[in-house]
């Protein structure tokens, strides 16, 4: 019963981001002296078998703002050197499923 609890107190937030092929957790975590830090899983689905890979960086507070300045940089380098389109994905029948006369996204993703 130790182990569900301590599980349970470190989810303190989660948003998932869906972009085309890819589906983007960030989750904020509380460590066991309840410190919080972020956890980013990148899942993409293998089109070989369905399977879905999933990587995972950490980030730590103290990370938060070198981190933060980098992105920032990388992404004003990209807009400034480069046109970024942003594409809208409309869901196709493996995102979606017909329920009660309504199309319905699925959430295939666990952890």
């Amino acid at each position: 019963m130790g182990d569900f609890e301590n599980k349970e107190r470190e989810e303190v937030f989660s948003k998932k981001v869906r972009a085309g092929k890819r589906t983007y957790f960030f989750d904020v975590k509380a460590t066991r002296s309840n410190d919080y830090y972020v956890t980013i899983t990148e899942s993409k689905k293998r089109f070989e078998d369905g399977q879905f890979i999933k990587h995972k960086i950490f980030l730590y507070k103290e990370d938060f703002e070198k981190f933060a300045e980098g992105l920032t940089e990388v992404v004003e380098y990209i807009k400034g050197n480069q046109e970024v389109v942003e594409k809208r994905y409309e869901p196709n029948q493996d995102d979606t499923t017909f329920d009660n006369g309504e199309y319905v996204e699925k959430d295939n993703f666990t952890f």
